[in-house]
């Protein structure tokens, strides 16, 4: 068991990911997990749990964690595991998440971050956009600190830093309001008010309480919901995502897009926002700009649908699977540990 897995935050994409490093690796690694829960609190204080309950041992090598976890904190807590490799694997970074009341204590959530690639030998994030929108936001961000600022961190962190995508794999949806589920349900609703035909399936699971806009589409959109909420088995997920010729996303948000993807990979006709992460995954015709380019779009696909049924999907989708992306993810946990060990 050479590989340590640290997950702060053992829910959706983080989840599958340490499941599937997991079965690659089987007796290879250990894992340790807290729930997907009460994620703030998670980022605060999940070094001090597992200083007490991840297993001694000198078999590690390589220690692979989540930017959840403050990597800086736990390795000044356990002196051993700073021996090891570290190996920090940003899904999202907080210098560019978008939070709804701005308050000092935010402030910490990227400086865990920033403090824990400092401490990191390999800093890996799951697209261009997540690790550019981190890096230059540094410098600002620091700005925040009122005097004595820490100079030039990003140009001592970014020599560290690679992109390795998500591997997808498992569905993984989810509904937060950093997703706008808003303009996702205006759209839609003026769609039933010009009685066009169409139905809508909203998959996910949900972490943080549920907006109230849910409750209430789901009741304007009547008979136009064809299913609606968490799918936990996976064929059923997958099921939903080939009876569908659409997927929208009208996310604030968004660091990869592994839904995106997965629907895609079925069948489905994407329309992103022209912003975030998807310019870098999706070609620029399944982008839209405006929430009545987006009302436009799907105007045009309700009163002709086989335009829809009938396009071939002019992306890839292959370069975001295992298959393609797992002899990497090996190759960044087999590599020769430090010379200090």
């Amino acid at each position: 068991m050479s590989v340590l897995l640290i997950e702060a935050f053992y829910g959706g994409s983080h989840k599958q990911l340490m499941d599937l490093l997991q079965e690659e690796l089987q007796e290879d690694c250990v894992l340790c997990t807290l729930p997907a829960k009460k994620w703030h609190w998670k980022a605060r204080t999940a070094a001090v749990y597992f200083m007490q309950t991840v297993p001694t041992s000198t078999n590690y090598r390589i220690l692979f964690a989540s930017s959840v976890l403050n990597l800086a904190e736990l390795v000044a807590l356990r002196p051993d595991l700073g021996k090891l490799k570290k190996v920090l694997y940003f899904h999202e970074n907080q210098l560019a998440y978008p939070v709804q009341k701005c308050q000092e204590r935010d402030f910490q959530y990227g400086y865990n971050q920033i403090l824990s690639c400092l401490v990191a030998d390999v800093v890996v994030f799951n697209s261009a956009f997540n690790m550019e929108s981190f890096l230059t936001s540094i410098g600002k961000f620091m700005k925040l600190i009122p005097d004595h600022r820490p100079k030039d961190l990003e140009k001592i962190i970014r020599p560290k830093c690679q992109v390795l995508y998500f591997p997808v794999r498992f569905p993984d949806v989810s509904r937060e309001h950093d997703k706008d589920p808003e303009t996702f349900f205006k759209v839609l609703l003026k769609l039933k008010e010009k009685e066009l035909p169409f139905h809508v399936s909203v998959l996910g699971e949900a972490f943080t309480e549920i907006p109230d806009i849910f409750s209430e589409a789901k009741k304007a959109l009547g008979s136009s919901v064809l299913h609606w909420g968490y799918l936990p088995s996976k064929d059923d997920y997958f099921q939903a995502l080939c009876m569908a010729d659409v997927v929208i996303s009208t996310a604030k948000h968004e660091f990869f897009g592994v839904a995106m993807v997965e629907a895609v990979y079925c069948g489905c006709y994407p329309l992103c926002p022209k912003a975030l992460v998807y310019p870098e995954i999706f070609p620029a015709e399944y982008l839209y700009s405006t929430p009545e380019q987006l009302f436009k779009r799907l105007q045009n696909f309700c009163k002709r649908p086989d335009t829809v049924r009938r396009h071939l999907y002019k992306g890839e989708t292959a370069g975001f699977s295992w298959a393609a992306l797992g002899g990497k993810f090996r190759s960044l946990l087999a590599a020769e540990p430090r010379e200090d060990l």
